[in-house]
């Protein structure tokens, strides 16, 4: 099976690439460092590496505490980290810069997974949520690299699909040591697909144990004070297409009541920074973007943040928060960043991508779900009018942080020994 499987992704690569090109009309990054995907590299690099993989933002963000921890354990390993997407790049390259390698994950081909190997001969495989390729988990299996699955999470969509290609999927989860599964209901599903029980555990999810810099935080007080004076800041964070014109309909409802009102808005992907803009301006809505560097006027009614990296500060200049791929059906983004910050934290119906956090956020009063248009106008003028039930939702939520926090602390643990065994 993994053969036709290969033999069918080589077939692929040709149509990959032409959607690189693609997608780079909108967004270049698509268009750099091509070959990095096929294991081409234009600089040696030095073997024996820690590897890390996180797919995206949402997973770095998560995994660069663990990696600090790690690197304070082991302050001589080499570490690398590899991404998929340019934006999950950035943030590697901004937050760890010089302290890792970095590359982009090897499309999951024979040829290309060997030459990765080859080049960083990796100790130790880490990958965290689900990725699940038959050809790289094969190669560490056989080459004796012990790969671990942390944070790792399976939907119940996600887990039908797998368990349609067993022949594929349980070869792959057998070179696997250990399954660190976020819930119980996460690590039933990945036995449920294959992996053996005895290599499964729970460990919680690492995205609790969130780190805010005070000087971040401060950050976002000051930009408060010095370009938002005296509105109300109502932030929309992880836009994505046909989402914007939710919140921007919604924000012209809610504006003859709240005067004072300033629409925040953070597209998730920067390829539509441009799109937003002028959807903004389309409304005839007065738009002041970041990069531009103007103030903020009385009549300003949309603050764009056209800019990565930057949306922990943003929130903690907000007074409300909206976390956006709620309302499409793309599966929610991370609404625990707002609630640690202490910021009251709303998210609309399709939070698939975090279904436990919010259930369990909704269930302890801590965090408000917004079905439509209408909930989204009446919950942003009650919090407006109630003070108190703001203050009351963000001490709920934080207290729900702290509660489920521990995860990094059981993974850094778990992956100190291992590393120590290997490199002793």
């Amino acid at each position: 099976m993994r053969a036709f499987y290969s033999a069918l992704f080589y077939l692929l690569i040709p149509f990959i690439l032409c959607r690189l090109l693609w997608r780079s009309i909108k967004a270049p990054a698509y268009r750099c460092r091509w070959r990095e995907r096929l294991a081409y590299y234009t600089k040696p690099y030095a073997p024996g590496v820690i590897w890390f993989h996180a797919v995206s933002v949402g997973e770095a963000e998560a995994l660069f505490p663990l990696i600090r921890q790690i690197q304070n354990l082991h302050p001589d390993a080499r570490l690398l980290i590899t991404t998929t997407t340019p934006t999950g790049s950035a943030r590697v390259k901004a937050v760890l810069q010089e302290s890792v390698e970095h590359v982009y994950l090897p499309y999951d081909t024979p040829g290309a997974v060997s030459r990765f190997m080859r080049c960083f001969k990796p100790v130790i495989a880490v990958i965290v949520e689900t990725e699940i390729w038959p050809n790289l988990f094969a190669c560490c299996g056989g080459n004796g690299i012990p790969l671990y699955l942390i944070n790792a999470r399976l939907s119940e969509k996600s887990m039908r699909g797998y368990q349609k290609i067993p022949s594929l999927v349980r070869p792959a989860l057998a070179q696997v040591k250990l399954i660190a599964a976020q819930t119980q209901d996460d690590a039933d599903r990945f036995i449920a697909i294959g992996a053996e029980k005895q290599r499964v555990t729970v460990a919680g999810n690492i995205k609790f144990d969130v780190e805010i810099a005070d000087e971040t935080i401060g950050r976002g007080r000051q930009l408060k004070q010095d370009l938002f004076k005296r509105r109300y800041i109502w932030l929309i964070a992880s836009t994505h297409k046909d989402e914007e014109a939710i919140f921007l309909d919604s924000y012209k409802q809610i504006k003859p009541q709240i005067p004072e009102l300033l629409l925040v808005l953070v597209p998730r992907h920067p390829e539509r920074f441009g799109e937003v803009r002028k959807l903004c301006e389309q409304q005839r809505l007065a738009v002041v973007t970041r990069t531009s560097g103007d103030d903020c006027r009385q009549d300003t009614d949309v603050y764009l943040a056209d800019t990565m990296g930057e949306l922990k500060m943003l929130y903690a200049a907000a007074d409300v928060v909206f976390v956006g791929g709620s309302m499409v059906p793309v599966g929610g983004h991370n609404m625990l960043e707002p609630a640690a910050i202490g910021v009251p934290a709303l998210f609309g119906p399709f939070i698939a991508n975090f279904k436990e956090i919010a259930g369990g956020m909704l269930a302890h009063d801590a965090a408000i779900q917004c079905q439509d248009k209408d909930e989204i106008v009446k919950t942003i003028y009650q919090l407006y009018k109630d003070a108190a039930y703001g203050a009351s939702l963000v001490a709920k939520a934080k207290a729900f942080v702290r509660r489920n926090q521990g995860a990094k602390a059981r993974l850094s643990k778990m992956l100190d020994q291992a590393i120590t065994q290997i490199v002793r």
